[in-house]
């Protein structure tokens, strides 16, 4: 592999830009060979690319992570950083037991309950529906999930945490030490948490399943052990966390419906499969990882090029939902494209690609898709206004939201239009 200059400075700088940037100036091919921190890498493109990057024979995990991103977005020890059997056991506790269809529509259910009821305590006044969305969405994955939460103020840390281990995985700085001492609060609370209801100081649900805070305390790894208390309160966080970073999504839904009044009006005029197709087409349009990245698992070829066992490897993730020769005007808003299907596993790689429940694709996905249709379907009833603001998306910013985060002057009285909370 050709020994490109280290790219790691680029990257910081240049975030969403930097891999289309790579591509270009090395022929736009489905391979391309880079360094980054001192170690060669590969940047792969394409259907072919997602294929080969998701099978656990060319790449793996273990290792793969930089200790500064397990240490902010993920945690150490967590599901991502797994592979063959051991993360099939691991993942088993997301797919079987937690993400359900019913528990999909509790949680779609809450969401809308949470979000609905702040907007209604914000009559009359301006809010940064990046931040107040957040906070509805921490609401519902408590109540959702049984994990306990003392008071408004509680939620409100936790959504602020989670927005912050979000915000600093891939920058150094204040923001990367922010997430860190985000974590670190949140870990300590959950492992309190996981270990209250071991010892029977927290009464067990009645319901028909167990809450996840229970799934999570009592599951058992491959080899038969439960999770320690670090580890469970890192996989109860890779719940909390995913759901509360939502709103980068709903937030990119508020952009495109003020940009796009047609793509408005018909979301307003059908709440089903046109806000599931939007939310597809929200997640195509708008980024939110560079790339996703593993390990060579031994020396492999691929597009002709020698992949050496070791190597970084890279799936360029914005590429691929702009590719022309997969999408028609891929650079157009139109959720249309997704009326009456659903994307391939290799097709709409957000959440990554393959098998959600054998691979590495994320499971929470559905319950992403769900959130994002549910709570965009909202938007166009509630009179929100968007006073004069930035809302440029800069693509040097990872990961990147409107810089305003919103601004949205709320109603103090519902129109007639609005849904019922």
């Amino acid at each position: 592999m050709h020994p490109f200059a280290d790219s790691t400075l680029t990257l910081l700088t240049s975030g969403y830009a930097w891999a289309p940037g790579l591509r270009r100036r090395h022929g736009d091919g489905p391979a391309v060979p880079a360094r980054l921190m001192g170690r060669p890498a590969l940047l792969l493109h394409g259907p072919a690319a997602v294929d080969f990057f998701y099978d656990e024979r060319h790449v793996l995990r273990h290792g793969a992570l930089p200790g500064p991103v397990l240490d902010t977005l993920f945690g150490r020890g967590a599901v991502h950083t797994l592979d063959g059997e051991t993360h099939r056991v691991r993942k088993e506790l997301f797919t079987t037991r937690l993400m359900t269809p019913d528990g999909v529509d509790d949680l779609g259910r809450l969401a809308r309950e949470h979000w609905l009821r702040t907007v209604d305590g914000l009559r009359g006044r301006r809010a940064v529906l990046f931040d107040e969305m957040a906070v509805a969405l921490a609401a519902a994955v408590c109540e959702w999930s049984g994990v306990p939460v003392a008071d408004g103020a509680a939620v409100r840390r936790l959504a602020e945490d989670c927005v912050a281990m979000v915000d600093g995985f891939a920058t150094p700085g204040p923001r990367h030490w922010k997430a860190r001492r985000a974590r670190s609060r949140q870990e300590a609370a959950l492992a309190r948490a996981v270990a209250d209801v071991r010892r029977g100081a927290v009464a067990l649900s009645s319901g028909d399943r167990p809450t996840v805070l229970e799934a999570v305390a009592a599951h058992r790894d491959a080899d038969g052990t439960p999770l320690d208390l670090h580890t469970a309160a890192v996989e109860l966080l890779n719940v909390l966390r995913p759901i509360v970073a939502i709103t980068w999504f709903t937030t990119f839904a508020a952009h495109a419906l003020h940009h796009f009044p047609a793509v408005r009006e018909e979301l307003r005029a059908d709440h089903g499969r046109y806000a599931r197709a939007f939310a597809h087409e929200v997640r195509r349009c708008y980024p939110f990882v560079p790339f996703v990245g593993g390990l060579a698992a031994r020396d492999l070829r691929f597009d002709g090029q020698d992949v050496s066992e070791g190597t970084l490897v890279l799936l360029d993730v914005p590429g691929h939902h702009r590719d022309p020769g997969l999408w028609p005007e891929p650079n157009r808003f139109d959720p249309r494209r997704f009326l009456g299907r659903e994307p391939g596993p290799g097709e709409l790689i957000a959440q990554g690609g393959g098998n959600a429940r054998t691979g590495h694709r994320c499971p929470g996905e559905d319950i992403t898709v769900h959130l994002l249709a549910t709570l965009a379907a909202t938007l166009p009833g509630l009179g929100l206004d968007l006073p004069d603001q930035d809302l440029g998306i800069p693509v040097g910013r990872i990961p990147t939201r409107p810089r305003s985060g919103v601004i949205v002057r709320v109603p103090s009285r519902s129109r007639p239009e609005e849904p019922a909370a």
